[in-house]
């Protein structure tokens, strides 16, 4: 069992930059793949980034050079720097995670461990 729990989010205009964060407790050696996705009102949950256990990165097109997936193996945090935010970013974000990965995945159903969301708002 993995509990993952983020922070970080909040309001912020156009062209800002917040940083999400997410701890990951219990299990976590055993899932060191995970993910950062999205859903905005009205609109199906989407991958936003991906990290495998190597730490290769995947992206999103629509975030590809604004938004950056790290994370600190020794603290059990995963983060999501958002610059360059725009209105469209809107959205409640969630950290995930599962095993282990060598490839990062950015598909709902590849991960069964999901935190409970935090507000992402860009207003312009």
């Amino acid at each position: 069992q993995v509990q993952l729990v983020e922070s970080g989010g909040g309001s912020v205009q156009a062209g800002g930059s917040l940083r999400l964060s997410c701890a990951a407790s219990g299990d976590t050696g055993r899932s060191t793949c995970m993910g950062w996705f999205r859903q905005a009102p009205g609109k199906e949950r989407e991958g936003v980034a991906g990290i495998d256990t190597a730490g290769s990165t995947s992206y999103a097109d629509s975030v590809k050079g604004r938004f950056t997936i790290s994370k600190d193996n020794t603290k059990n945090i995963l983060y999501l720097q958002l610059n360059s935010l725009k209105p469209e970013d809107t959205a409640m974000y969630y950290c995930a995670a599962d095993g282990v990965c060598y490839g990062p995945r950015q598909k709902e159903s590849d991960f069964g461990y999901w935190g409970q969301g935090i507000q992402v708002t860009v207003s312009s």
